[in-house]
């Protein structure tokens, strides 16, 4: 059997064929958190800790957790949604060296994701696109186009859930976050932070009554144009679905 493209990938970006990486060179860190219009509104979110969350037993939580491609068409809470987002990037505290401190685990606390969100219920929220400035707390509006729902659909491969879902999460990698201090092996941590993030969603979703289910069918080039993202610099490197469940 030929090796192919995931072969040569693991192979390439092991430690003996790295060179020096951007730090070890001297350049300056990448900012934490993509630039963006400062003119524009944002919008809070509540405080994810004025949610009260049912105490239950993490064993529990483990063992319910379950992909959920169905939803009620209750919608999630304003406050909901701020603990779900608090959950999966929610930034503790912005360290001295201009990183951050967050509620997953990143390789060398490199975060580099970006985080959008397909708003269809959500309590408060008009149905669109958004953007997660994690560094506030708040969401940011992208489109409110009444086909935007259907255009991610598509992008998704026509998998419907995406629009029957209260809230879809669309993560984008930043890489050179993360090439930065690693290389090329960084790469190898975008994927691995990815299920970080979305482990927790599932886990967080699931004390509140809800389900997730994630995403990694997409049309590469498709949702990337609906984002605004050039595939490159930035890219989506997973989705997932998430509602009350029915």
């Amino acid at each position: 059997m030929s090796r192919g493209i995931g072969h040569e990938f693991m192979l390439r970006t092991q430690y003996r064929y790295l060179e020096r990486s951007d730090q070890q060179k001297g350049k300056p860190r990448p900012p934490f958190e993509e630039p963006f219009d400062e003119s524009q509104p944002l919008i809070p979110l509540p405080d994810p800790a004025s949610l009260d969350v049912p105490d239950v037993n993490l064993r529990e939580l483990i063992e319910r957790r379950r992909s959920v491609r169905e939803y009620s068409r209750q919608p999630f809470t304003l406050a909901e949604l701020s603990y779900l987002l608090w959950c999966t990037q929610g930034v503790r505290e912005i360290t001295a060296r201009g990183s951050t401190l967050r509620t997953v685990p990143s390789a060398g606390a490199r975060h580099a994701f970006e985080t959008y969100l397909l708003i269809n219920r959500v309590q408060g929220l008009e149905p669109g696109l958004y953007r997660f400035i994690a560094s506030r707390h708040s969401l940011l509006t992208v489109t409110t186009h009444p086909q935007i729902a259907v255009r991610v659909t598509r992008a998704c491969l026509d998998q419907d859930h995406v629009a029957q879902s209260a809230v879809t999460f669309i993560w984008v990698a930043v890489p050179y976050r993360m090439t930065w201090r690693y290389g090329e092996r960084g790469y190898r941590y975008l994927h691995l932070d990815a299920g970080h993030v979305c482990q927790n969603l599932y886990l967080a979703a699931e004390s509140i009554g809800g389900g997730v289910c994630a995403i990694g069918a997409f049309e590469d080039e498709a949702i990337n144009r609906l984002l605004g993202l050039d595939g490159e610099e930035q890219f989506v490197i997973y989705v997932a679905t998430a509602g009350k469940k029915g």
